[in-house]
């Protein structure tokens, strides 16, 4: 099965500062992935690498079987990636649906793109919500607008920084269900996580970085078990 995201050699540094070194990271069609890792291991500078913000010094990426090392930002969206940074990046002054609207009113019009704003809405569970701005809305909720701005597209990946920073427990357990119905769906969802409780609840397949390496790779029960893991991690006593 070809992956729907491969790097093979990837490396970034700045100055003597390697934010990457050596990656050769895959993971599968229909996949929830999560990375974890302690700060400052890579996690944030591998996304950047995958969305284009950075390029590589070496190595190459490929998305759903094609080479992307080259492409722009944009380009990249295009072709079925996207993605929800830790901080929402939402236009606060404009109202929830105005701000859907504009993530989509290059792609649909009409009937077509409001029945698209009124599913998202539902989906994300901020129907009630559509008419306030956003900057009103709880840290929470902005959190959701951003997840709905960003699937509305229907990527074939989505990149998640950090999607439950700032969040009660019960904010991101409703998260984790979300992420599981876009992966019934057959979005495949790769995340950046600290919140362990949130990566056993939606993990299938989980990569540890350090140092800009691949430290450990598998399942989230083998990861916890790891002890190599726990030490530079998850915290001795664990």
């Amino acid at each position: 099965m070809t992956a729907i995201l491969a790097t093979e050699g990837l490396q970034k540094n700045f100055g003597g500062v390697f934010v990457a070194r050596d990656i050769r990271f895959a993971m599968q069609p229909g996949e929830i992935h999560c990375l974890i890792g302690p700060n400052g291991a890579g996690k944030s500078s591998f996304f950047r690498l995958v969305l284009g913000q950075h390029k590589p010094n070496a190595g190459a990426i490929f998305f759903d079987g094609a080479e992307i090392t080259a492409l722009k930002p944009f380009e990249r969206i295009r072709r079925g990636l996207s993605v929800k940074f830790q901080v929402p990046g939402i236009f606060k002054a404009l109202t929830v649906w105005q701000n859907l609207e504009i993530a989509l009113q290059d792609h649909l019009s009409g009937d077509s793109l409001a029945a698209e704003i009124r599913e998202t809405l539902a989906f994300v569970d901020l129907a009630g919500q559509a008419r306030e701005r956003a900057g009103n809305l709880s840290h929470g909720q902005q959190q959701w607008l951003e997840i709905g701005m960003a699937i509305s597209l229907k990527p074939k990946l989505l990149l998640l920084d950090e999607p439950t920073a700032g969040m009660s427990d019960d904010e991101t357990a409703k998260t984790g269900d979300m992420v599981h119905r876009l992966n019934r769906e057959g979005m495949s969802i790769l995340a950046v996580e600290h919140d362990m409780t949130f990566v056993k609840q939606i993990a299938q397949r989980v990569t540890v970085l350090h140092f800009g390496e691949i430290f450990a790779q598998g399942t989230i029960d083998e990861i916890v078990a790891d002890e190599r893991v726990a030490e530079i991690y998850l915290g001795k006593a664990q």
